[in-house]
């Protein structure tokens, strides 16, 4: 038995490590132990693109990096005001008596177990993203949580961006059409962020506006055509707003399907498409029933074709909105032609340093929250980010409503000067897809 000075030890199983590499350094003062099972299924996860893949290869370099002068079977430091850290070989033999041993899982809480029964001046605690081997813990009277990093709180209060003020004079509704800003601020004083839109009523009249966190003013938002796509309701016409602001660097919209969070994206990014070298367009490759997309048939475009079509149908049908002969037809094909606008799987481009380009993420929920930032992270000079999703579709396993990195950067950047983020309320799409999201 060691005598560790931190008062809990975090075992970690693989679902943890594979949603943030950097999950050994989540947990200040306290140590982190990691079965040797875990180090087994990692092995199988290093190859590949997807999400998975590249987390655990970043983590196998880290804890490779922690292994020189140093043997993982003892505790050794993670850093300064950090606990200790093991890999653990041993198991609990009277655990794997009663259950089956061949099973990944099995062995995890066996390690973990053992643990416990070496360690104990010290709360031993399961992390895991898998709510079946939680349970199990439970059952044999083993801590076990969920992983709370990045997690929001409060899904429900999950910031929207946007705000209704009512009851305003029509003397101040009058001068804000009028003047097209406003510097007094004493009517949003009680609830002013920076790059909040508003809706001011007064009675039957009402008025779009945008709080500038930059200029510190209110100024009134109006809708604006591109390539045929016109906003049909205020959220349309806040993302409008948002994207063709240039004082705006990262945008974020959240809305079930149907709102038009992309199709708005990709407008009213071509509208802008002289300002910028190149429009990328990229998705997360979430495969159906979560298999690699290496069972599928054919090369690799092939496989990976179904997942950038939805990408490429909002392409077209913005370009449909126009005749061959007309400029923006020709427009978006050359664009296309010469590379500028680029849809593709969002793996293909991690590790790349995105400048001088509107980047466009879409399905951002099916990213983890180190992915998200990982992104961000990456853009250079002249680079606008978007990010579209619903965090209520959720493709990823161990992800949901509030872990995932769109939830994440939404509240996280809330209030930042060059962030801005709307939530669209408003189906657009067929009779039959606003019942289909409301009731099924």
């Amino acid at each position: 038995m060691s005598k560790l000075a931190s008062e809990k030890i975090f075992v970690l199983d693989t679902s943890v490590i594979l949603h943030d590499n950097d999950v050994i350094n989540s947990f200040d003062e306290h140590s982190v132990a990691i079965p040797i099972t875990v180090f087994e299924e990692l092995d199988t996860f290093k190859r590949g693109n997807s999400v998975k893949n590249f987390e655990a290869r970043q983590f196998i370099r880290k804890i490779d990096l922690l292994s020189q002068n140093n043997s993982l079977k003892n505790w050794v430091s993670l850093g300064q005001n950090k606990g200790n850290f093991k890999i653990i070989f041993d198991r609990d033999e009277d655990f794997d008596n009663l259950l089956d041993k061949d099973i990944a899982d099995h062995r995890i809480l066996s390690t973990a177990l053992l643990l416990q029964k070496q360690e104990i001046n010290c709360k031993v605690i399961l992390v895991s993203k898998d709510i079946n081997l939680r349970i199990k813990a439970k059952a044999m009277n083993l801590n076990a949580e969920d992983y709370e990093t990045g997690k929001v709180k409060n899904i429900d209060e999950l910031y929207t961006g946007r705000s209704i003020v009512e009851n305003l004079t029509s003397d101040i509704i009058q001068k804000i059409k009028a003047d097209g800003v406003l510097s007094d601020l004493s009517l949003i004083e009680n609830n002013k962020l920076s790059n909040q839109f508003y809706i001011f009523k007064n009675g039957k009249q009402s008025i779009l506006a945008f709080y500038s966190g930059i200029k510190n003013q209110l100024e009134r938002v109006k809708e604006k055509k591109a390539y045929g796509i016109k906003p049909m309701n205020a959220g349309q016409t806040f993302v409008q707003h948002a994207i063709l602001n240039e004082d705006i660097k990262l945008v974020t919209v959240q809305g079930v399907s149907g709102t038009g969070k992309t199709l708005l994206a990709l407008a009213y990014s071509l509208e802008q498409s002289k300002k910028f070298k190149q429009i990328i367009i990229a998705r997360p490759i979430v495969p159906l029933g979560n298999n690699d997309i290496g069972f599928l048939p054919g090369d690799v475009d092939r496989k990976i074709a179904p997942y950038m079509e939805p990408l490429w149908d909002n392409l077209s049908f913005i370009k449909n909105q126009f005749d061959p002969s007309d400029k923006q037809y020709k427009h978006i094909n050359k664009l296309i032609q010469d590379d500028k606008i680029v849809i593709t799987p969002l793996a293909y481009i991690r590790g790349r340093s995105i400048s001088d380009a509107i980047f466009i993420i879409d399905e951002a929920q099916n990213l983890t929250p180190h992915e998200a930032k990982t992104i961000i992270t990456r853009a250079g000079e002249n680079c606008k980010i978007i990010f579209t999703g619903d965090i209520n579709q959720i493709d990823t396993p161990y992800l949901d409503e509030k872990s995932n990195g769109l939830s994440y950067i939404i509240d996280k950047l809330k209030g930042q000067k060059i962030f801005s983020h709307i939530t669209l309320n408003n189906v657009e799409r067929s009779e039959l897809a606003s019942i289909a999201n409301e009731l099924l």
